[in-house]
């Protein structure tokens, strides 16, 4: 008997449950749009300085999420394997990217995330190897800097760091005659023997 008016009582709660949450919500919204109306915080001129930015970051967003997903369709052709997957390239970027700015802990639950879904975790050691080499080439004041390398490393982490001396030919000297080679140094001076006892 008391089972039942245990299930009795539940049904009845999950009942009200519900329509309970919606009025909830709908006062709360009420008092919030209430207490901006009376606030009176939203001048004229900031409701059309609102307006005239909100196409403008609608714009900038657009661009950012269609330049996310010709990086993910990058991945997908150069990557075979799970590596490639969408799902594994935007995990895995992060971790790389927490593990650079020695956010730990983070990149050690992104990583938890990352082996459930299946991925490659030597494809994430393989990119931050390649973002260690690159690491003179990083700009930390400037974030894409980052981002954009640890994509090229996600794409290709076999990638190598070209030299600077390797790219320019020796320079030659611009006179006629040629080098001299440098005077060798004189030799050393042998130590005086010891004295003896």
């Amino acid at each position: 008997m008391r089972r039942r008016v245990l299930e009795l009582r539940n049904a009845v709660l999950r009942q009200l449950a519900v329509p309970s949450l919606v009025v909830l919500l709908g006062i709360g919204s009420a008092l919030t749009q209430s207490a901006l109306a009376q606030s009176g915080d939203l001048k004229p001129q900031d409701q059309g300085k609102a307006a005239a930015t909100a196409p403008a970051d609608a714009a900038k967003e657009a661009s950012q999420n269609q330049r996310r997903t010709d990086e993910f369709a990058e991945a997908a052709q150069a990557i075979n394997g799970p590596a490639g997957n969408p799902e594994c390239v935007w995990i895995g970027r992060r971790v790389v990217v927490l593990l650079w700015r020695d956010d730990l802990d983070t990149a050690f639950r992104h990583l938890d995330l990352y082996d459930r879904f299946g991925c490659p975790g030597g494809h994430i050691q393989a990119t931050f190897r390649c973002l260690t080499r690159f690491a003179a080439q990083i700009d930390n004041k400037v974030p894409e800097t980052l981002t954009s390398r640890v994509h090229a490393c996600w794409i290709n982490p076999a990638a190598q760091v070209q030299a600077a001396a390797a790219a320019s030919p020796p320079a030659t000297p611009a006179t006629g005659t040629s080098p001299q080679p440098a005077a060798s140094p004189a030799p050393a001076a042998s130590p005086a023997p010891a004295p003896q006892k």
